[in-house]
């Protein structure tokens, strides 16, 4: 099978969402299961709405994503004069009409159907009419010629046979009055001047695959195989929206997530393989097939791609997750230069990579991360928080100045602190807690962090002792 050809083609007026990013990814793992190609074109015909922006989004969201696609990307809109060619064409043949129906025309045909109780549609008045009787001062639209008795069918690899009557499928058109073409015309074109063989897109479109299909067969065009996938749905069972998490996927990075987190989750909305939830991108590759599309509406649930998202994390190589964090902190604003040390080659870098382990086990998402290794670049002395403040009363105080002598006094290798502050424990008749809870507020500023022996660690002796000095000190 390594004739098939997949596409993916967004219109670029926005960024690219993550309805739209699992199509790009479902359409490039069928390409690449079956040896075959997947190919991107930018359906950037509507140039009111159409953006360069967009454009780099999306190109940007794909790159992230680790999607590529084979040859160069195809602008939709610098093709017009071969959809207007094509146009012509049927035309010619008989296959489609001029329609001098005025925008008042259209507005009556809309309100009567409302009237009735039907869908608007067009009353084919010009599909038979002598031109010769059209109105003065009308430019025309072009309309296709369909057949009104009889049904479509799509065989659809997702969804199976479905049926449309023609009788539902009026005249559309296919180049406006002003000579422009419609999306009807310009996909199908497009489309098989691309020499794509199979169209994986959303459900949404599943009406517009039958008006395609004659499209198709008017032009004596073999037509592609379709697989309509159902559409995400929010957790409450309606349709995906921003407030459920329907985001553009640069969003799913500045919150900290890693593309193949992502990419895993994605290819888990709507398709699945046994019982399997954690898949390589080699893995969902030698996978993917349309069979394991399911008809039902997926959900999205942030708490599972935060789930998916700490397996990740937990996983990585060292290196490669300090390249990651360090990759996020363009996207992070004003904190860039906050995070920042962690980072360099002073000694707070130094401790952010021994912490690591112990930050990743509570974190989510790269920005948890960050977010755990605060109390490593806070500046002496620390801004205690409310609740690590109420753990330093006189007594407590008191017990860390005790400490910080015998720390000072300890050899900082190996387990040694931890060694020492379990004998000075004894030593106080205390209970280990006792001391790493205001030990915690001294060292940190707050009242959790990770397990005190490893903030001594990534925090190293000089500044340890010096920020137990700041409390002990401290009125």
């Amino acid at each position: 099978m390594s004739d098939i050809v997949t596409r993916f083609a967004p219109s670029p007026t926005g960024f690219l969402h993550i309805g739209g990013a699992r199509t790009a990814l479902f359409n490039w793992l069928y390409a690449r299961h079956h040896g075959g190609t997947m190919r991107l074109r930018i359906e950037d015909t509507d140039r009111r709405r159409s953006t360069d922006d967009a454009v780099a989004a999306i190109f940007a969201g794909l790159e992230w994503l680790g999607i590529d696609w084979d040859g160069g990307p195809v602008h939709q809109f610098a093709r017009a004069d071969r959809h207007r060619e094509v146009a012509e064409a049927l035309l010619a043949a008989g296959h489609a009409y001029r329609c001098y129906a005025s925008a008042d025309d259209l507005a009556a045909m809309r309100e009567a159907a409302r009237a009735e109780g039907r869908a608007a549609s067009y009353d084919r008045r010009w599909r038979d009419r002598d031109p010769a009787n059209a109105p003065e001062g009308v430019a025309p639209a072009v309309r296709i010629k369909l057949p009104i008795d009889g049904e479509t069918r799509i065989d659809d690899l997702v969804q199976g046979d479905v049926t449309f009557r023609n009788a539902d499928l009026d005249d559309f058109v296919i180049l406006r009055a002003d000579g422009t073409p419609t999306y009807m015309l310009s996909v199908v074109v497009d489309d098989h001047d691309m020499g794509v063989t199979h169209i994986i897109r959303g459900d949404d479109h599943l009406t517009n695959a039958a008006r395609q299909a004659l499209l198709y067969e008017a032009l004596d065009w073999a037509p592609p195989r379709f697989a309509h996938v159902p559409l995400i749905h929010g957790p409450d069972g309606a349709k995906l929206s921003k407030r459920h998490g329907a985001l553009g996927v640069e969003a799913y990075r500045d919150q900290g997530f890693l593309p193949e987190a992502v990419r895993n989750y994605l290819v888990r909305l709507g398709w699945s393989h046994g019982d399997a939830d954690i898949m390589s991108l080699d893995d969902m590759t030698r996978w993917f097939d349309t069979d394991g599309i399911g008809r039902g509406a997926a959900r999205f649930d942030l708490d599972k791609l935060q789930h998916i998202n700490a397996h990740y994390l937990r996983a990585m190589d060292p290196d490669a997750l300090i390249g990651a964090l360090a990759d996020l902190l363009p996207h992070l604003g004003d904190d860039a230069e906050t995070f920042a040390p962690l980072f360099g080659d002073g000694w707070q870098a130094d401790g952010f990579r021994r912490a690591l382990p112990h930050l990743t086990e509570r974190a989510k998402t790269l920005i948890e991360v960050l977010e755990g290794a605060r109390y490593l670049i806070a500046t002496r002395p620390l801004a205690l928080e409310p609740q690590a403040a109420a753990l330093l009363d006189t007594e407590a105080r008191a017990l860390l100045g005790r400490l910080h002598d015998r720390l000072g006094a300890t050899d900082w290798t190996g387990d040694g602190p931890e060694t020492a502050i379990r004998a000075f424990a004894a030593d106080e008749n205390l209970k280990l807690g006792k001391i790493a809870q205001p030990l915690r507020a001294a060292l940190t500023g707050r009242k959790t962090s990770p397990g005190i022996f490893d903030v001594l660690a990534s925090l190293g002796r000089d500044e340890s002792l010096a920020r137990i000095a700041d409390q002990a000190a401290s009125p």
